[in-house]
């Protein structure tokens, strides 16, 4: 199987810790989004990472992606398998990528990717909203929710990846979850990041 996708991407990043904890063979692509490669192109139609090949299987979306390796390697098994619990996991891995991400993306476009990446000073104003305004109000949810090592259940899921895996943007934009204000979640961000499929996929190349 090849994945194409830079592990920048905190999309990417959901696909190689599913991966690693299956411990599934592949060949990484690093690659951005919109990339002219012929392959990708093939793989993602739309020019969206992560993209897959597995054996001329191809397809894109990184939750599309995980449901096909979840079906194709079950162990250890990411979706709970009880209704309400994958319910749940379903809707942490919607919040991760359609509430939290969006707001959790803008420290790391201003401070990463506009200055380092694209030689254009970045929006500082844009940050401190982000930080004093949006993300607050996300992260008293997420505090909420946070009852022990596992957003859901008693084992690691999809929903621990999909929410924890923007966090590592967060780092490299120099912030992180006030553990004053937040300590649940905090704990469980820092947690979740040392996990070893989370390190592999931090340390996975970006381009």
């Amino acid at each position: 199987m090849i994945l194409y996708g830079t592990s920048l991407s905190p999309y990417v990043r959901k696909v190689l810790v599913v991966l690693a904890e299956k411990g599934v063979a592949f060949e990484h692509v690093p690659c951005f989004f919109h990339s002219p490669d012929a392959a990708f192109q093939a793989a993602s139609p739309v020019g969206k990472i992560p993209a897959i090949d597995d054996e001329g299987f191809k397809l894109a979306d990184s939750t599309a992606i995980i449901v096909y390796l979840e079906a194709n390697h079950p162990s250890p098994a990411l979706l709970p398998a009880e209704a309400k619990a994958r319910a749940r996991a379903t809707w942490f891995d919607k919040f991760g990528d359609t509430e939290l991400f969006p707001v959790i993306i803008k420290p790391f476009f201003n401070r990463v990717v506009m200055p380092k990446m694209m030689g254009k000073p970045g929006d500082e104003a844009a940050v401190r909203k982000a930080l004093t305004e949006d993300l607050p109000k996300l992260y008293d949810y997420l505090e909420g929710e946070v009852v022990g090592p596992y957003l859901v259940g008693d084992a690691f899921s999809i929903a621990d990846i999909s929410i924890v895996t923007g966090f590592h943007n967060l780092r490299l934009a120099g912030e992180a979850v006030d553990a004053g204000r937040w300590p649940k979640l905090a704990a469980y961000v820092e947690a979740t990041l040392e996990r070893p499929s989370f390190a592999k996929a931090v340390a996975a190349p970006a381009n």
